[in-house]
């Protein structure tokens, strides 16, 4: 009896251990318990659930940043759903299909300003005008008339 009763006591645990945490109601708390959520990533969440609830998995990983197809299928392993239904790759179809067919150009990071930047400038002497025969023997007197 006493084996029976420590064995469903256990279960129970692992069960609680291994709830669904829904997106849309959990708090900070409960999105940091899941493994790979951080501090950061449930404040975005949170901040973007204000605006509106999340629909379904794509509208989840398009209006949070940070989170893409792998991520969500870690974190739905870990017990994260999205109106109670976990990660699917019909899910992640649709989000690949939905990114790809969006016509809002995504947010600017700034990478493409610094790969510019660092680019090699092109050399003075590859846009500057040659000089001609006829300039350059004006150019040497006026150089030795001034070291006299």
């Amino acid at each position: 009896m006493l084996k029976k009763l420590l064995a469903l006591i256990a279960t129970l645990c692992a069960a609680a251990a291994f709830a669904a945490v829904d997106v849309n109601t959990a708090t900070e708390a409960e999105l940091d318990g899941i493994k790979g959520i951080g501090p950061g990533l449930s404040g975005r969440i949170l901040d973007e659930r204000r605006s509106a609830p999340f629909k379904d998995w794509s509208d989840f990983i398009g209006r949070v940043g940070g989170v893409g197809n792998k991520s969500a299928v870690n974190f739905s392993k870990e017990g994260l759903t999205v109106n109670g239904k976990k990660y699917s790759a019909a899910a992640a179809a649709k989000a690949e299909a939905k990114s790809k067919s969006n016509a809002h150009p995504k947010k600017h990071d700034g990478a493409a300003d610094e790969r510019k930047a660092k680019a090699p400038a092109t050399p003075a002497s590859a846009t500057a005008t040659p000089v001609t025969a006829a300039q350059a023997p004006a150019a040497a007197p006026a150089a030795s008339a001034s070291k006299n």
